[in-house]
């Protein structure tokens, strides 16, 4: 990983690191039900909840195991999301994607902008193979989502986390390298 925090800036969206000062904002969406929804804890009711999630964003980016950008429109820097990698395995080249957007941006196409510019991150710029995705079958949106960004998916991962006091099953998609680079527009010979 990278002694910097790398600024990602796509069209609508500037994506960078996400600071203590953006607790209240992150409190704002995270305690949102339907947000959270499947996200695999219970809502977040004070900005210490906030804070306690940025300090597991810094945790994974110095063990070197994920990073996640938090989304600012470009015209405003407040945080309505965040997006990035988590649970990666180095000597394997894999990683997971995790996501989340403030339900007020829901359906304008941002959570998409921000995820495809992610993925493109992670193939170029750290090298990976294999970028896995795990959703529950209830969440269509995101399945949705990620299967507009080409992730195929591979099976049903039984009572596989152990969230909010139930068992939860997900379907675990995956995107290669190739099959992402396949699905890059390629400037031809005209």
């Amino acid at each position: 990983m990278l002694n910097y925090f790398p600024i990602i800036k796509t069209k609508r969206l500037i994506l960078r690191e996400i600071v203590a000062e953006d607790a209240g904002n992150i409190l704002k969406y995270l305690s949102d039900k339907e947000v959270m929804k499947h996200y695999g804890l219970e809502p977040f009711t004070t900005v210490e909840d906030a804070s306690k999630e940025i300090a597991w964003y810094k945790s994974i980016l110095s063990g070197k195991s994920g990073i996640r950008w938090g989304i600012t429109l470009k015209e405003q820097d407040d945080i309505i999301g965040s997006c990035g990698f988590l649970n990666r395995v180095q000597n394997h080249y894999r990683t997971e994607i995790g996501y989340e957007l403030a339900r007020d941006y829901w359906g304008n196409g941002i959570a998409s902008e921000a995820l495809g510019a992610v993925i493109k991150y992670g193939f170029t710029h750290l090298n990976l193979r294999r970028i896995e995705a795990l959703i529950e079958p209830a969440n269509v949106p995101s399945q949705n989502l990620i299967k507009n960004h080409g992730f195929v998916k591979e099976g049903l991962l039984r009572s596989y986390e152990f969230t909010c006091g139930k068992f939860d099953d997900l379907y675990i998609y995956s995107l290669l390298k190739q099959d992402f680079d396949r699905l890059q527009p390629h400037e031809g010979n005209i």
